[in-house]
């Protein structure tokens, strides 16, 4: 149940959105499909992603590339309490507010953002920046534009210098990144970790009908097997250059189990990973 959702806007656009509700919550609570960071003001612990270790702490913060995302996962937790601020960032509202220039701090990106919902422990800092942003609900009158145009930029420029994640810089980055990315340098950035089609497809900007004829074209096999080579010749890689175990390798790369590891190996390679590495190592 929402016991509490108010906005603040800018530009006729939601900046900030206070948020407290009761998991799981038969109401979606519905966010901008924008990038946003929601600092959890009061958590249960309730866990969004174990895969992600993503979980509702108090004075953590949730970074997502979709607000949309990131609202289901708020809404959709196990029984608890989550009181939480949203800071949305918005690339029309983001554009007039530096006025089409890049923030201080600011580098192109390198490569495609390829984690897209991150959590962090708050820094002082940050902690010290919602608190403020709290009391702006409670004195909406005193708010004007040019205030609310200072805090956007001052929750940019901390998270562009943070200094424990560059999963954090990238996301931030890619909201003023104007490169783009060919279909296959977001295949290669994201396969190895993006198991659904879904995501795949939406991390290049396809329907999943076109998604998979793109692969099909370019790598001529289809996801699940480039993926499950990738892992192979990982394996092989690290069984000639290392002397780590065989077991250990299999669950580095992905494997749920030795036998898993066997069978994919001797159908890609002929042989059993133990013998490959014999093999290698008589030569």
């Amino acid at each position: 149940m929402i016991k509490r959702k108010d906005n603040i806007l800018l530009f006729d656009y939601p900046l900030f959105t206070i948020v407290n509700l009761e998991t799981p919550s038969e109401e979606n609570l519905n966010l901008p499909s924008d990038a946003c960071i929601a600092y959890i003001i009061e958590g249960d612990e309730q866990i969004f992603s174990e895969s992600e270790n993503i979980i509702a702490k108090t004075n953590h913060a949730i970074l997502s590339l979709c607000g949309l995302t990131l609202g289901g996962m708020l809404s959709n937790q196990p029984n608890g309490n989550i009181y939480s601020i949203v800071v949305h960032f918005n690339r029309n509202v983001l554009n007039k507010v530096f006025e089409g220039e890049k923030p201080e701090l600011w580098e192109e990106l390198e490569k495609p953002v390829t984690q897209f919902v991150i959590q962090s422990a708050a820094s002082e800092m940050v902690k010290y920046y919602f608190d403020t942003i709290i009391k702006f609900f409670e004195n909406k009158e005193a708010i004007t534009e040019s205030i609310l145009k200072i805090k956007l930029k001052e929750i940019i420029l901390f998270l562009l210098q943070t200094d424990n994640s560059d999963y954090v810089r990238n996301i931030i980055k890619s909201l003023f990144s104007k490169r783009e990315f060919s279909f296959k340098e977001l295949v290669e950035a994201n396969i190895e970790h993006t198991a659904s089609i879904e995501n795949l497809a939406l991390v290049t900007n396809s329907s999943v009908s076109t998604f998979k004829r793109k692969f099909k074209e370019l790598y001529n096999t289809t996801p699940a097997k480039y993926r499950l080579e990738i892992k192979l010749t990982k394996v092989a890689s690290l069984l000639k250059t290392t002397d780590s175990p065989i077991n250990s390798i299999g669950y580095e790369c992905g494997f749920e189990s030795p036998e898993h590891l066997s069978r994919a190996f001797k159908k890609q390679y002929g042989i059993s990973p133990s013998k490959y590495r014999l093999n290698f190592l008589v030569k």
